[in-house]
């Protein structure tokens, strides 16, 4: 089984154990080699009607590369583990109990490299899951108001009711205006300062929580 790694400091995996984020947007990566030849970028093929047929790579003539094709990381229909720390898993500290397979771990939980550092949970011992219910490739800047909410980004009133703010974080983050302006903020704090405007494809996995 795979995991999926979402961002702790704003607050992005309880959205998504809350059910307030129920979509991520991955940006789309490609070697710099495929099979010996020089890799340029990539192609998106549509059919006509919008729908997406396949990713493919090209060389620096822009000729498409035999069988360089990219795919997602993760296919409709997949279960995958929310990435975790053991702490934020609900480990107990001084418990030597663990995941039959964790081989890895050595004494108590808590001073296992993994307490509280989720890249060395194994996906086998996270005990929350996706499932992947929709995939598409779209310019990150065709981004919706409704998909920056599917996104974890949530509205509120700060007591005036005719004017809604926008924030991604319940912590000391500024406010915005609209949906947008706050995802927008958010992809940079996330991926990059500059994503946004580069305006890269994404892959768009949709998802509901599975347990």
């Amino acid at each position: 089984m795979k995991k999926i790694m979402f961002n702790d400091k704003y607050g992005l995996t309880q959205a998504v154990l809350e059910g307030r984020k129920t979509m991520t947007r991955r940006v789309i990566s490609y070697p710099s080699k495929f099979r010996g030849q020089n890799v340029a970028g990539y192609y998106v093929c549509r059919k006509p009607s919008g729908e997406l047929v396949e990713v493919c790579l090209h060389d620096e003539d822009e000729r498409m590369i035999d069988a360089g094709q990219i795919f997602p990381n993760f296919q409709v229909g997949e279960v995958v583990a929310i990435a975790q720390s053991y702490k934020d898993s609900g480990y107990t500290p001084d418990s030597l109990d663990r995941h039959p397979k964790d081989l890895s771990i050595r004494g108590l939980m808590k001073d296992s490299a993994g307490w509280n550092n989720k890249m060395f949970v194994k996906s086998y011992a996270c005990k929350h899951h996706i499932k992947i219910t929709n995939i598409k490739v779209e310019r990150l800047q065709e981004i919706s108001d409704d998909d920056c909410l599917k996104e974890g980004i949530f509205e509120w009133n700060a007591g005036q009711k005719d004017i809604p703010f926008y924030s991604f974080s319940y912590a000391d983050i500024p406010d915005y205006f609209s949906p947008r302006d706050a995802f927008a903020d958010l992809i940079d704090k996330v991926s990059g300062k500059g994503t946004w405007e580069e305006n890269p494809f994404v892959w768009v996995y949709e998802f509901k929580l599975f347990d």
